[in-house]
């Protein structure tokens, strides 16, 4: 990048203060393994306040978007944007306004629930006070500030995804990518993280994408892009894709979608 090069303007406003282009703006976006390609011209936005569903079976390209997304990977063929900035040329811009919440636990269970905010909040260059009482805030929020001082291993798998959540809204992100979240939680609590995330989205304004091959975690409301074989066979609010494929349930769209990419 050249060196005199300046950020982009923050996205202009519309009446609300929502940004006038996508939080996360993905276009033409494409990754291949060798010869084979995981991801084959993606291209689909999610505004601010909106929890949209990134629904595909195991194999269909989730993670490898969001490796493209959280730069684990680069990207070399298409562009992805965040409030803005351009991942490739502004890449520290970006990502600072991305919280993630990876498939696999990636809390320490030997450090306390607030050890490991501080720690996140420290990668990101938050003065300590700004931690303390940001941590105090977001765990307040999901009901642990309690437990704040106990060992992250004392808790369950659900509580742990909920401090997973608090931590990667530590800096205040704009866009939060969750992995298969739920994986390994039980109906109840796979329900209360959705409703909290749900609630973030609600009364924050924050950009969602939460990625799954769980057609239930899609409710009415909610944005779907359908990613099938690292294609986009289609993407809208749920009760959108119903209509489209004039079928009472996402499960019978889903299944009409990629039947039919199949048979093509």
């Amino acid at each position: 990048m050249d060196c005199f090069e300046t950020a982009p303007p923050e996205p202009r406003a519309i009446p609300g203060g929502a940004p006038a282009d996508p939080i996360l703006a993905v276009e033409g976006l494409s990754h291949s393994f060798g010869a084979r390609v995981a991801l084959d011209g993606v291209s689909f936005g999610v505004p601010a306040g909106r929890f949209t569903v990134l629904l595909g079976l195991n194999g269909a390209g989730k993670t490898t978007l969001f490796s493209l997304i959280t730069r684990i990977y680069n990207t070399r063929r298409g562009s992805i944007r965040v409030f803005g900035f351009d991942m490739r040329r502004h890449p520290a811009q970006a990502l600072a306004r991305i919280g993630v919440v990876f498939q696999q636990p990636t809390l320490d269970p030997d450090l306390t629930v607030i050890q490991n905010l501080r720690y996140h909040g420290g990668l990101h260059g938050l003065a300590s006070a700004d931690i303390e009482a940001r941590a105090g805030e977001e765990l307040a929020r999901i009901g642990l500030a309690e437990r704040a001082d106990e060992r992250v291993r004392t808790l369950s798998g659900g509580q742990r995804r909920r401090v997973e959540i608090a931590r990667a809204l530590l800096h205040r992100p704009s866009l939060l990518l969750l992995d298969e979240p739920t994986v390994g939680l039980d109906i109840e609590l796979r329900r209360q993280v959705l409703d909290h995330v749900h609630d973030l989205c609600r009364e924050r304004g924050l950009a969602v994408l939460w990625a799954t091959h769980l057609i239930d975690e899609a409710r009415d409301g909610d944005g779907v892009v359908v990613l099938h074989g690292g294609r986009v066979l289609a993407s809208g609010l749920v009760e959108e894709l119903r209509a489209a494929a004039g079928v009472a349930t996402l499960g019978d769209a889903f299944a009409r979608l990629t039947e039919k990419k199949v048979r093509q």
